[in-house]
């Protein structure tokens, strides 16, 4: 039975040092994008979140209508690009897809609801750990909990089927070129819609914004970077070696806001945090069981989908619209708590994945 587990940067006796200095060159330069990203404006504990960064891309193109919320994000169109290029420099461009991609949509939708509830994806997670938010560390048990399930039904057989390569390269190519013009539009028009307040109307520079992502998204195409696979791997092969560019990152955060004087222990009081900690704990439990059931975090399907995979670029829009549903229907979360709607949608998307699980569980198992 194939688990999904990377090849790559396998930490055994066959591990190159060529490959451990390419992790840690990698854990450097992403740690740097997300202390320039803080240090240049991006919101509190927010330099990049990729569920956050997404809602307010959603805001921009006018499918939600929640003000403070709506800026067309430089570093989701970075990321995608970056992946794209780095994908072409290694010959890893391979455009390919077909694997389930109605349940890959309902996954990611439920994903991203997850991570609203929450506030904040894995990535983001990291980042609020490492300001000191204690409601992130709460968030982690969920987190890995909801992995170590998905582990579970990996290990008895689940498959959401094999991709098969695509006919066409320009299969593999439309998200990228979705995100360039994103790109043109918001550089030549005033189509886009961009908060005058909140969380959107705070931002880095947006020349910054763009290299950051392409930087943070060419070093995780390099290194095949995902908060849910890291963990993954370390329960079913006990690999850590996807973890080390995480590990710069939260230390890297870490650093940059105990000398800035940004770093705050506690569970009050947190930037764009609730302190709810069960529906803290049930968001990214939720974020993780989806993203292991879909082979990835919220970041990996960004790269995937910039490498050439038509799946993840379905997971791509299913992020978009759940995002659009979250704000649209009182779903997501604030800083005074979560909403009661959605409560009841962690809850049904704790019941859907698990019945999307055990509907793509294969009998015969290799």
């Amino acid at each position: 039975m194939h688990l999904g587990v990377t090849k790559d940067f396998r930490m055994d006796a066959q591990t190159s040092y060529k490959e451990y200095a390419v992790l840690v060159l990698c854990g450097v330069l992403a740690a740097g994008v997300v202390i320039a990203l803080a240090a240049l404006g991006n919101p509190p504990n927010m330099a990049m979140c990729i569920a956050c960064f997404m809602r307010d891309t959603a805001g921009a193109l006018k499918l939600h209508s929640a003000a403070p919320v709506q800026y067309m994000r430089p570093e989701i169109i970075g990321i995608v690009l970056g992946a794209f290029v780095m994908a072409l420099i290694r010959k890893e461009f391979k455009p390919k897809g077909g694997s389930a991609p109605v349940a890959r949509f309902v996954l990611s939708f439920f994903m991203m609801i997850g991570a609203l509830v929450f506030l904040g994806c894995p990535l983001r997670m990291i980042l609020r750990m490492g300001a000191g938010d204690l409601n992130a560390w709460v968030g982690l048990v969920g987190f890995a909990a909801g992995i170590a399930l998905g582990v579970v039904f990996l290990k008895n057989g689940f498959s959401l089927g094999k991709a098969t390569p695509s006919a066409h390269k320009l299969e593999g190519m439309i998200i990228p070129i979705i995100v360039a013009v994103f790109l043109v539009v918001s550089l030549t028009t005033s189509l886009f819609a961009i908060s005058q307040k909140g969380p959107g109307s705070i931002h880095a520079p947006l020349i910054a914004s763009l290299i950051g992502g392409l930087i943070f998204g060419a070093v995780s195409q390099r290194t095949r970077l995902c908060f849910a696979g890291g963990l993954r791997d370390v329960f079913i092969t006990r690999d850590a070696s996807r973890l080390i560019v995480i590990a710069f990152i939260f230390v890297g955060i870490l650093v940059y806001n105990l000398i800035t004087g940004h770093f705050k222990l506690s569970f009050d009081a947190q930037p764009i945090a609730h302190a709810q900690a069960l529906w803290n704990v049930l968001g990214l439990f939720v974020v993780g069981l989806a993203a292991t059931l879909m082979g990835g975090c919220p970041l990996r399907q960004l790269v995937l989908a910039g490498s050439g995979n038509s799946d993840a670029g379905i997971s791509f829009f299913g992020l978009l619209v759940g995002a659009a549903f979250a704000h649209n229907f009182g779903l997501a979360s604030s800083g005074q708590g979560t909403t009661f709607a959605g409560q009841v949608m962690i809850i049904v998307g704790i019941v859907v994945l698990c019945v999307i699980a055990a509907c793509n569980l294969n009998k015969a198992k290799a």
